[in-house]
């Protein structure tokens, strides 16, 4: 079963509380947390004092995803605010393996994202001890971008890596995610769908779950 987690950087901050509840009663799976530090991407978003807002206004589990550089200094931060997953990128750190560890020392599920230019083999070595892939299908930093129909490809090879390998890593997709590109997404592989400025213009998000988890 596909599982979607809606990024609330695309939500409405000024009623973050009533979001929260519209997503719950939608039935989505968990929240996608962005978290940007105007280095590792050319943008800056939320952090620690929000995730602690969301953290007390729902159970619903949180995905933070950290697009900033060195997280090794950090994730423990965002494990002791409520996150439940964290996801880091291999490109922002020299340390990949330890940050892993960090964030499994915390009890919390432990990703690690690429962008559209990364090549899958440089994460090979890490798929035995994360939980999930984060693949990104558009460049990070903004939403609101086209996806990137040739990251299908590595989507589609992780999916065989996990059957030869007999792991049971999730693969997350995020970016340029809406009804026809989930269906893509799924079908090569993503069990995990993030999705951000499409699914919040949609005026029931009960009804656009359904669509994106097909």
């Amino acid at each position: 079963m596909t599982k979607l987690f809606p990024s609330l950087l695309a939500a409405d901050f000024l009623y973050l509380d009533k979001e929260l509840n519209a997503l719950e009663e939608a039935g989505v799976d968990g929240l996608h947390f962005d978290v940007m530090d105007g280095q590792f991407v050319p943008n800056i978003s939320v952090g620690l004092p929000v995730l602690n807002a969301v953290r007390r206004g729902t159970n619903l589990p949180i995905d933070v995803h950290l697009m900033i550089e060195e997280p090794e200094h950090y994730v423990e931060h965002f494990a002791n605010y409520g996150a439940n997953m964290i996801s880091v990128h291999v490109e922002a750190t020299s340390h990949i393996h330890s940050v892993i560890q960090k964030i499994k020392d915390k009890d919390v599920k432990a990703g690690v994202a690429i962008n559209p230019g990364t090549p899958v083999s440089l994460i090979e070595p890490l798929l035995s001890i994360i939980d999930y892939v984060l693949v990104m299908t558009v460049n990070p930093g903004f939403g609101g971008q086209v996806f990137i129909d040739s990251c299908l490809e590595k989507v589609k090879y992780l999916a065989t890596l996990r059957n030869e390998l007999n792991l049971n890593y999730e693969i997350e997709v995020d970016g340029g995610i809406n009804e026809n590109t989930a269906n893509k997404v799924i079908e090569y592989g993503a069990t995990m769908l993030v999705a951000g400025s499409y699914f919040f213009q949609q005026a029931d998000y009960s009804t656009a779950a359904k669509q994106l988890k097909g």
